[in-house]
């Protein structure tokens, strides 16, 4: 992987991640278009890789949303009641997503991590948004609550709603927005606390990816930090840096459009998108374009 690879991979992944369209989807078929990540070793590097430009995601966020986190903070501390209250939804919407995700960690990436399975969840997942969407815009969800209001209950919920996109093109935004607004937020209110949980769930994800042994490669990649090992022999540090740098301002500017257009427009527009393009990925898989039929 050169620097110029890592930078389209990094501004995919901002771009994706927080938009209810799958940030690993888009990150497969890139790869697939490049030849990265084809096999073997490069294709446990290129996961890896995949992951961890994530911090980029998390650094916009925190930025963005800074006031919150401060407030959760003061929270634990002792010294904000609302920030605590919304400290302790977190945790729970994450809890599912740590014992699950840690149970079938292996078992997704050998079966999920592939063209077919990312079609499907990016088909599934528009008709859903399309079918959420007219049910808003008929008055389905406009009386929700605000984000002080949340429960335990309700943070639970959503955090086994974002369990399901541990099928790479289901999309963790997508999964925890629908959540949320199913289970009585706002839609500004559910994006908002999708955000919020992602930094915790992307954190975890990422630190688990860099120290996790990666089996089959050897001695030196079987051990604690063999994914960051495994990343650093293939592509070296330059990637990595260039990755994070692109992933943290294409998230900062992705995020910012989207609460925008989401207050503006609502959710259909993703919909459609999904659908197009699980459709032409589903052509070009049929017609074998760029060694995509062994998908």
């Amino acid at each position: 992987m050169n620097w110029i690879q890592a930078l389209i991979l990094g501004i995919i992944e901002g771009l994706t991640e927080y938009l209810p369209v799958s940030s690993t989807g888009h990150l497969i078929v890139a790869q697939r278009f490049m030849s990265i990540g084809l096999e073997g070793r490069d294709k446990a590097a290129a996961d890896c890789f995949a992951i961890c430009i994530q911090a980029g995601a998390i650094l916009a966020v925190l930025g963005l949303y800074w006031p919150r986190v401060r407030q959760m903070i003061f929270g634990l501390f002792g010294k904000d009641r609302e920030g605590l209250k919304l400290l302790i939804a977190i945790i729970a919407g994450f809890m599912p997503a740590a014992v699950i995700g840690v149970l079938a960690n292996d078992w997704i990436e050998e079966r999920l991590f592939g063209l077919k399975p990312v079609i499907a969840a990016l088909f599934v997942g528009g008709v859903a948004i399309l079918f959420v969407d007219r049910w808003m815009k008929k008055g389905g969800g406009t009386r929700g609550v605000e984000l002080s209001e949340i429960t335990i209950k309700m943070a639970l919920i959503i955090g086994f709603a974002q369990c399901v996109a541990m099928w790479p093109g289901t999309s963790r935004s997508l999964m925890t927005i629908l959540g949320g607004v199913l289970v009585g937020l706002r839609l500004s209110a559910a994006v908002e606390f999708s955000f919020l949980l992602g930094v915790v769930t992307l954190t975890a994800a990422t630190a688990k990816k860099a120290v996790w042994p990666i089996e089959g490669f050897g001695d030196r990649y079987d051990s604690m930090a063999g994914g960051a090992l495994l990343m650093w022999d293939e592509y070296g540090l330059v990637p990595l840096v260039v990755g994070v740098i692109a992933a943290t301002v294409a998230a900062a500017l992705a995020v910012k459009w989207m609460v925008g257009y989401l207050n503006r427009r609502g959710l259909g527009v993703f919909g459609y998108y999904r659908v197009a393009l699980a459709l032409v990925m589903a052509a070009m898989v049929a017609v074998d374009f760029h060694g995509f039929g062994a998908a």
